[in-house]
């Protein structure tokens, strides 16, 4: 597949994330940022993907987020870890 159909992707779930009212703000907050992190098409794909890692990582280990939002984040993290930059 290629790497901007699973990008966009990604940001679909994102943006479920970001509307998803039964997680804190903060969280919502961090999934929009992730989201717009990844759509800076002027960035390098690797450098994008390794920062919103780094953004949704440490939104999975907050203490308040429900069980579900953090298996979702868990869920793209995965997906983003698959998304290698054309070569």
């Amino acid at each position: 597949m290629d790497s901007e159909v699973k990008l966009k992707q990604i940001v679909d779930v994102l943006d479920q994330l970001a509307e998803d009212t039964s997680v804190p703000r903060n969280i919502r907050r961090g999934a929009t940022d992730a989201k717009g992190l990844l759509m800076k098409k002027q960035d390098a794909l690797d450098v994008r993907v390794a920062s919103a890692i780094f953004i949704l990582d440490e939104l999975a280990n907050d203490p308040n987020i429900p069980l579900h939002g953090r298996t979702q984040i868990w869920n793209i993290i995965s997906q983003l870890e698959t998304v290698k930059p054309a070569s």
